[in-house]
């Protein structure tokens, strides 16, 4: 796993960590069947609350790309490709709302948004 944390940005840093660790299981750079770091274990290494690691690690698990065996530890989810897709399409539909929502209160219109959108990617 390569975490970058910033303590300046404007997200928490769980969704950080979220954002960044569901990134790479979707992109295959964390395998399946990988045993994430205890929950003490990466709030000592990233130097932050066992809380905000026990919350990323709970969100991942809520969207399905990680599971939690008891007294064991937490596992990347063995995730078809079709599956993975699916994953990550759901997250980024479910952003991209959240992102249009904005835009509308601005009153843009698709075509503004597709516009803005080219010229930003």
């Amino acid at each position: 796993m390569n975490i970058a944390i910033s303590n300046t940005s404007e997200k928490p840093i769980y969704q950080q960590l979220f954002e960044q660790i569901s990134a790479q299981i979707l992109k295959g750079e964390i395998e399946k069947g990988y045993h994430l770091p205890s929950i003490r274990q990466a709030a000592k290494e990233l130097r932050v609350s066992i809380i905000t690691i026990k919350k990323a690690w709970e969100e991942l698990e809520r969207c399905g790309l990680i599971y939690t065996i008891t007294g064991k530890g937490c596992f990347v989810a063995e995730l078809s490709s079709e599956e993975m897709i699916q994953k990550r399409n759901e997250m980024v539909e479910e952003q991209m709302a959240v992102d249009i929502s904005y835009y509308k209160s601005f009153g843009l219109t698709i075509e503004e948004v597709m516009e803005l959108l080219k010229k930003v990617y």
